[in-house]
């Protein structure tokens, strides 16, 4: 999603560059490209209309903001709405008091939760704790293998499921398996749903 955003994005500061004020006729296309973005990236049409019209009100009629371009400002406003959207604010993982953490990975498929959990799993470890990944997704073997590699090339344990497993005895295993590894954090990427 952010990748196509940022190159949208992009397009619409070299649109906007010299303007000296945002307003209805020089932000329709860019608040489009901003639109087409976010569909693309399959968030809900509802949720998309709502952020367009709020961009387009906040956006209209703004002086710039002294420094910064008429589409730099744009962009500022798209970011603010964004992460307001997004949440607001970084929140940190909870670990478990006592017992494993057990963070499950879901979400569309092809949105990329195997590398967000490879990723997410690098991150928990720079912060002392020891993760284990494993892959539940018997429907795709391919996103096995890659976890495995991403597991290997980041040293990070493992726990080897099969596609001939059930994803709830993957699960059940992995949990078993962690005490030997001595990791307190299981990662599980999951079969993508649409």
């Amino acid at each position: 999603m952010f990748e196509g955003l940022t190159e949208r994005l992009e397009g619409v500061v070299q649109r906007l560059r010299g303007m000296h004020k945002l307003s209805e006729e020089n932000i329709s296309d860019a608040l489009r490209d901003v639109r087409m973005a976010l569909l693309e990236a399959d968030v809900n049409v509802g949720v998309v209309k709502e952020l367009i019209a709020e961009i387009r009100e906040q956006a209209l009629g703004m002086e710039t903001v002294a420094g910064l371009t008429p589409g730099q400002s744009f962009i500022k406003i798209v970011h603010e709405r964004l992460t307001d959207l997004l949440g607001g604010a970084t929140v940190p993982v909870t670990y478990a008091e006592r017992g494993p953490t057990v963070i499950l990975m879901t979400g569309l498929q092809g949105s990329g939760k195997t590398t967000t959990t490879a990723k997410l799993a690098r991150f928990i470890a720079r912060q002392g704790y020891r993760p284990m990944v494993v892959s539940a997704d018997v429907y795709r073997p391919a996103a096995m293998d890659q976890l495995a590699t991403l597991a290997a090339s980041l040293e990070l344990p493992l726990f080897p499921a099969t596609p001939a497993m059930k994803p709830s005895a993957i699960v059940t295993e992995a949990l078993a398996a962690m005490g030997r590894e001595g990791a307190n954090v299981l990662l599980i990427d999951t079969a993508g749903r649409l």
